[in-house]
Parts: structure tokens; C-alpha cells; sequence
């Protein structure tokens, strides 16, 4: 499928430090020194894109690569290099040079910032999120300020079905940045005492 586009970025893209690869999103996600920043899917070279990059990509006629997710599409911050670009490979370079710097600048945000959504916490995905949502908890802050007890309690008076102990668990792993089960018997019984 996209082997022989994966190949030539591939070995274009190794001067630019440890070069790995592995399949994703249909294709392959091209990693530098585990910085993902590039993307071979559906024969084409995609290279990320940044909140100061995006407008570049974009004037420079790159297209977002997008994949349906639920019937739904998801515009990704990986755009297409096109197929006259690869008569300037240089060019190329340069363009995966700056997208390379956006991705480990982003990582390191978000090692700084934490997780921004509720589903990117430990232990949580998007029905967690969407029940925490529909309980009044938005935000990975609003979860942390409330606390696992209270969000607890907030779900189970919005939720129609029970919810087990083991959601008290995952909510308190999250908020500490932990697999739910490191959570030990004595704080296990805490939690429930509060409850």
C-alpha cells in the first residue's frame, strides 16, 4: 500500500535523527527519536502541522489529511506533501525540519500541561468523559478540583444504570496520574468510607 512513499521518506527523513515507523490511522506514523511528525498514508507524506505552521502548510497548497470516525470527519494536523514537492527533496527537509520542531514542542507542552481532554487521562476514555460531562464536569481541572468522590456521587445521580466501584477507582487513578489498579485497599476503603 503506501510501502514504496513509506520507504523513500523514510530514508530521506533519517538525517534528521533516530528514524522509526509504525502502522497507524491506515498508514504509518514516521517518528524521530519517538516524536511522531510525519505520516504516510494513502500513498502521500503527510507532515504535521502546528498552530504557527498551519497557515505556511496551507498557503504552500498542502492538504489536511482526513479519515472517517464514526460516520464522521476528523480533520488531522498532518498535511500532504504534494507529488511535484518530491522533485525538490530538500525542500522537503526543510518542511519536515519544521514540522519535527512543532511536534516536539507539543509533546513537551503537553508533558508540562498534563492531558486537556478527560478522556486522555489514565484509566478514562470517551464514555468516562461523556458521563463526567453529562454530571456537570467538563474540563480535566473541573475533575481534579471536584475529586473522585464527588465526581462519583455526580454520576451516579446522572447516570440511569449503576456504576460499579471500580469507575471510583479509575476516577481517583486519573486525578493522581495512575493505573486504577495501584490504588491500594486502605484508599480503596477510604474512598467508600466517603462515599
Amino acid at each position: 500500500m503506501d510501502k514504496p512513499v513509506l520507504k523513500e521518506s523514510l530514508r530521506l527523513l533519517s538525517s534528521l535523527g533516530k528514524i522509526t515507523s509504525r502502522s497507524m490511522f491506515g498508514g504509518f506514523g514516521i517518528f524521530i527519536d519517538s516524536t511522531m511528525f510525519a505520516l504516510v498514508v494513502q500513498d502521500k507524506l503527510h507532515l504535521r502541522s502546528s498552530d504557527d505552521t498551519i497557515n505556511l502548510f496551507k498557503e504552500q497548497g498542502f492538504e489536511p489529511y482526513v479519515y472517517n470516525k464514526r460516520g464522521f470527519p476528523v480533520v488531522t494536523k498532518y498535511f500532504a506533501i504534494s507529488a511535484e514537492r518530491w522533485e525538490e527533496p530538500d525542500s522537503i527537509l526543510l518542511q519536515a525540519v519544521i514540522a519535527l520542531d512543532a511536534a516536539k514542542k507539543d509533546k513537551e507542552k503537553q508533558k508540562s500541561e498534563g492531558p486537556s481532554r478527560i478522556k486522555d487521562l489514565p484509566n478514562l476514555r470517551l464514555a468516562t468523559e461523556r458521563m463526567l460531562k453529562k454530571a456537570g464536569i467538563n474540563t480535566v481541572k473541573e475533575l481534579r478540583d471536584t475529586g473522585a468522590v464527588n465526581a462519583y456521587k455526580a454520576i451516579q445521580k446522572t447516570h440511569s444504570s449503576s456504576v460499579s466501584d471500580e469507575l471510583l477507582w479509575s476516577l481517583e487513578g486519573a486525578i493522581k496520574g495512575t493505573h486504577w489498579s495501584v490504588i491500594s485497599p486502605k484508599a480503596r476503603d477510604e474512598l467508600r468510607s466517603q462515599l
